[in-house]
């Protein structure tokens, strides 16, 4: 057996395993009910993914206690975690926050890593500020250094998994530029705002008012973060992109068996040839950005950080595409039903909606791409 065969037979036990213990305690009357009450408890299901599961580890290497599958793990877990629309915060603590941390060793970085992977400690990633629009180096959080340490001051918006965190890593700027700092929530100063998103996630908008820091809060150097921030952030893009193909197979699902069994001049409504070309039709975009997903993350180890952006913006957009179609589809095809509480489609689409424009729009994306080939013709004609 090789090493390739090996990992695809470990990437499916890890998918059985998370798909099984989501189906025995993460139902939709299970969801139904921690939306209602929209409280900052625990996520319910951490401290099981990384005790009864053992799964929090599967991506990070065997120094830090993991399976070393790097994000061929993330990929699977994310579209594993999609499918039973599980609002565990493994995206921020997993895929952005343990990325950061394994990239920039040292003692307290080693340390809060050891407790992410054994479910002690819950990271939030704060980067997105009220003026930024998707600019990933439009930071104004003030980074100041006093003493042996730090002072931090400003406000983060609609930062995902604060809630939950237990940590966060915040992005700020000094004089050198970004840098990146590892900040306990119980820190003095530290003022959070907690609520609901509109998927049943959890975010907070956070203010730091003359917080103070030490100076191993700092992770890497300072003013040196900008290329980690843009790694991190697209890892996550493609995270997401992942999440967003177990949503959208179920949402295909749930529409084939809906009809299926609903009849209309006493037949099935499959049966209507206008109905079999719409559901083709979102068959062929769901297929396409998961085959586009699957590639990227094959390859992003390896890619150079120009390499890295073009395909994972690239994915970006063939995802938003899909989740339009295949999300707006579902909702067609089931009626008026497909938009209330009571049916889990009304939940899919709209977590699906939302990863249309999380971590930028399709149009934000297509900039991106643009820029990217036209600065990669201008080199080549030199």
């Amino acid at each position: 057996m090789n090493t390739l065969t090996e990992q695809d037979d470990t990437l499916s036990m890890l998918r059985g395993s998370l798909a099984r213990y989501l189906d025995d305690h993460h139902g939709f009357d299970q969801r139904l009910h921690a939306l209602a009450k929209a409280d900052d408890a625990p996520p319910p299901f951490w401290r099981g993914l990384a005790c009864e599961l053992d799964l929090l580890g599967a991506a990070l290497p065997e120094s830090h206690g993991g399976l070393g599958l790097g994000m061929a793990a993330h990929l699977a877990l994310m579209e594993t975690l999609g499918g039973a629309l599980a609002a565990e915060p493994y995206l921020s603590t997993m895929v952005i926050g343990a990325g950061l941390l394994q990239r920039h060793p040292g003692a307290q970085a080693d340390a809060l890593l050891a407790q992410v992977v054994a479910g002690q400690a819950v990271l939030a990633f704060a980067h997105s500020e009220p003026q930024s629009r998707n600019d990933r180096a439009d930071v104004q959080v003030q980074l100041v250094r006093e003493g042996d340490g730090f002072r931090l001051d400003g406000r983060k918006a609609v930062v995902q998994a604060a809630p939950w965190a237990s940590h966060l890593i915040v992005t700020a700027r000094s004089a050198q530029g970004l840098s990146l700092l590892v900040v306990p929530q119980d820190t003095p100063g530290l003022r959070s705002r907690a609520y609901p998103t509109r998927d049943g996630q959890r975010a907070a908008d956070i203010a730091f008012d003359n917080v103070r820091l030490p100076a191993e809060a700092l992770l890497g150097t300072e003013g040196g973060a900008l290329p980690q921030i843009e790694r991190a952030l697209d890892e996550a893009t493609l995270a997401v992109c992942a999440e967003s193909i177990g949503v959208m197979r179920r949402l295909m699902r749930d529409t084939l068996d809906y009809v299926r069994q609903r009849k209309q001049f006493g037949v099935p409504i499959a049966s209507f040839q206008v109905l079999q070309h719409r559901l083709a039709d979102m068959h062929m975009a769901l297929e396409q950005a998961a085959a586009l997903t699957a590639s990227v993350g094959e390859n992003i180890g390896t890619a150079t950080d120009n390499e890295r952006a073009l395909a994972v913006s690239s994915a970006k957009v063939a995802v938003s595409k899909a989740c339009k179609a295949v999300g707006q589809g579902a909702v067609q095809l089931h009626g008026g039903m497909g938009m209330t509480e009571e049916l889990a489609v009304g939940h899919y689409f709209r977590r699906a909606t939302l990863i249309e424009g999380q971590f930028g729009p399709s149009a934000w994306h297509l900039r991106r791409v643009a820029r990217l080939r036209a600065a990669a013709a201008t080199a080549t004609a030199r």
